[in-house]
């Protein structure tokens, strides 16, 4: 798998993650039994490799640590728009 990561200046940490996944089948039941992983968890993964071998990447951007970067905030938390608490859980 290939990452790629991008952090925001002034330690804000990083906004914007990519990753492409292991395409091959074989490749990928082999580096579950490298890591001593159950199967179980990852069967729909390897159903997707059996059926579908088209390779693919992803993309994501934490849009709240880019508003915690762009307004200057002091913690992540003051840009969760709907933030858990013990009282709340859902939004």
């Amino acid at each position: 798998m290939r990452t790629c990561s991008r952090s925001a200046p002034e330690g804000y940490s990083e906004i914007i993650g990519g990753s492409e996944r292991i395409a091959s089948y074989d490749l990928l039941l082999q580096r579950i039994r490298e890591h001593d992983l159950r199967r179980r968890p990852s069967s729909g993964t390897l159903d997707l490799r059996a059926t579908a071998r088209c390779p693919h990447g992803g993309f994501g951007m934490g849009i709240e640590r880019v508003v915690t970067w762009i307004c200057g905030l002091d913690h992540l938390r003051e840009a969760i728009p709907y933030a858990r608490t013990l009282n709340r859980l859902y939004p």
